[in-house]
C-alpha cells in the first residue's frame, strides 16, 4: 500500500515552476499554491497583472490534492442552520456561491482544456439511521422549495441502485454536483497560470514579511519577492510555518485531519455490487464517511476517522485502519480488499464553519472552507484576485465577521473533546 495521494501518484508533475531563485517586483504576490492561489494567479496574470506565486511544497500538495474528489453543492452544514445563524438573504445567495462555484470550475476546465475527468455525478447524502430520515427529508424539502429545485428525495427501496449496502434509510440527492481528477486538475490549473505569466516557484515557504514603501517584501529560503498586494491562500497549512504575519489566521483556523483510503481497481461487476450510482456520496453521521469512484473504478473512501491534527504516515496508517473497518461494515462482501493507497490531509476548519475571505493586515485572505473547498476556493480565488485588482463586488462572504477562537493559537488542543462530543451525538442520534 502507498501511502500517498492517489491524485498525487497519478497526476502529471508541473514543469512550469521556476528554477531560478526567488526574486522580482510584482503587482501581486499570491501565497499558496493550491485552488484558492492558484485560481486568484490565473485571473490575475489572464488580466495583464503581474504576479508571483509562492508555494512551500509543491501546487497541490495541501488540501487540493488530499481531498476526496468531490465538487458538493449546498453549504456543509445545513442550509436551516444558515438562515438561523446568517439570514435569510444572506444563507441564500451563500448556497449559490457553491452552485457558482461549480459552475466556474467547469468553465476553467474548458477555457484551458484541462483533462482532469470533470463530470456532473450528482451528490447522494445518505440517511445513516432510521431516526436520520426525518432531519434529513425536513432539509431536503426546504432546500428544494427555497433555493435547489435540481434536488430529489429518494426512498430506502430506491437506492439499491445507487449503493450497494443496505445500511441506509433513504437519501437526498443533489443533482448539480460533480467530481474530477483534482491532480490533474490542479497541475492544469498550474500551467494555465503559468502559461498566460504567472511565476510560480515551489519549494519556497514566505516566512517573513516587511513594508516596502506602499508595498510588501516577502521573504523565503530562496530569496525575496517585492508586491504591491498580498494575497494569503494558506488555509489549514497556516499553521506549518510560524511565520509572524500568518499569527492572525492560525488563531481562526482549526486544522483537523481528514484520511482516506482507496481500494485496488474494481471490475464492472464489482461497481456494480458497490456504488453503481456513480456519484459522490456522503452519510449523515457527524463522525461520517463519504466516497466515490476514481476514472480506474477504485473506490475512494474517507472521512475523520479520527480527530488530530497531524497527517503523517503513523498517523495515516492509524486512520487507515478504522477506514478499512468502516467500508467492511458497509460492504461486508468485500471487508478483505487490497487498500492500494491511503493517505491524510488537513481541513481548515472555522468555529461556524463557513468559509471567509477579505481583508485584514494589508493583505487579501480566502480560507476556511470547513470541508467543502474543493469548489469554493475556486469561486474565493477569483474573487480575491478581483480585490487585487480594485473589484470589491464579487465576494459572497464580504462582511462576514470572524472573531479569534478563544485559547486557540494554532495547535487545537480541545479535537479529542470535540471528537468525543460527536461521538456521543452519533450514538444518541
Amino acid at each position: 500500500m502507498k501511502y500517498q495521494s492517489y491524485w498525487h501518484d497519478t497526476a502529471p508533475v508541473f514543469a512550469a515552476a521556476q528554477d531560478g531563485p526567488v526574486a522580482g517586483r510584482f503587482d501581486v504576490a499570491v501565497i499558496g499554491g493550491g485552488f484558492t492561489g492558484l485560481n486568484a494567479a490565473r485571473k490575475l496574470a489572464r488580466e495583464g497583472v503581474s504576479v508571483a506565486l509562492l508555494e512551500a511544497d509543491h501546487v497541490g500538495a495541501g488540501g487540493s490534492g488530499r481531498n476526496g474528489g468531490h465538487l458538493n453543492n449546498g453549504i456543509a452544514h445545513g442550509y436551516a442552520s444558515a438562515k438561523t445563524h446568517l439570514g435569510a438573504d444572506r444563507a441564500h445567495a451563500l448556497y449559490k456561491a457553491y452552485d457558482r462555484s461549480i459552475d466556474m470550475i467547469e468553465e476553467v476546465i474548458a477555457e484551458e482544456g484541462i483533462d482532469c475527468n470533470f463530470r456532473r455525478a450528482g451528490k447522494l447524502k445518505l440517511a445513516s439511521k432510521a431516526s436520520h430520515v426525518d432531519g434529513l427529508k425536513a432539509n431536503f424539502e426546504l432546500i428544494h422549495r427555497e433555493v435547489d429545485p435540481e434536488t430529489r428525495w429518494l426512498e430506502r427501496d430506491e437506492l439499491s441502485g445507487e449503493i450497494g449496502s443496505e445500511d441506509f434509510h433513504g437519501g437526498m440527492l443533489y443533482e448539480k454536483t460533480a467530481m474530477m481528477h483534482m491532480g490533474r486538475y490542479v497541475t492544469g490549473l498550474a500551467e494555465a497560470a503559468a502559461r498566460h505569466g504567472a511565476c510560480i516557484w515551489e519549494g519556497a515557504p514566505v516566512t517573513d514579511r516587511h513594508r516596502n514603501g506602499t508595498g510588501w517584501k516577502l521573504v523565503t529560503p530562496k530569496g525575496t519577492v517585492e508586491a504591491d498586494r498580498v494575497i494569503v491562500a494558506t488555509g489549514a497549512y497556516s499553521g506549518r510555518t510560524r511565520a509572524p504575519m500568518l499569527r492572525h489566521f492560525r488563531r481562526r483556523i482549526i486544522s483537523v485531519g481528514s484520511f482516506i483510503v482507496a481500494t485496488r481497481p474494481l471490475t464492472e461487476a464489482e461497481v456494480a455490487r458497490t456504488l453503481p450510482g456513480n456519484r459522490t456520496y456522503v452519510t449523515s453521521m457527524n463522525i461520517g464517511n463519504y466516497m466515490r469512484l476514481t476514472p480506474d473504478n477504485r473506490i475512494i473512501f474517507g472521512g475523520r476517522a479520527r480527530f488530530s491534527a497531524t497527517s503523517d504516515q503513523r498517523s495515516d496508517a492509524k486512520s487507515g485502519e478504522i477506514l478499512r473497518a468502516g467500508f467492511a461494515q458497509l460492504f461486508p462482501e468485500f471487508a478483505d480488499i487490497q487498500m492500494d493507497y491511503c493517505w491524510g490531509g488537513l481541513v481548515g476548519m472555522t468555529k461556524d464553519r463557513y468559509p471567509r475571505a477579505g481583508e485584514v493586515d494589508g493583505m487579501l485572505y480566502g480560507m476556511g472552507y470547513s470541508g467543502h473547498g474543493a469548489q469554493m476556493s475556486n469561486l474565493i480565488g477569483q474573487a480575491l484576485a478581483d480585490m487585487a485588482m480594485g473589484r470589491e463586488d464579487t465576494n459572497p462572504l464580504a462582511g462576514l465577521d470572524w472573531p479569534a477562537i478563544p485559547m486557540h493559537t494554532g495547535k487545537p488542543w480541545f479535537l479529542p473533546l470535540v471528537g468525543a462530543y460527536f461521538g456521543l451525538k452519533d450514538r444518541l442520534s
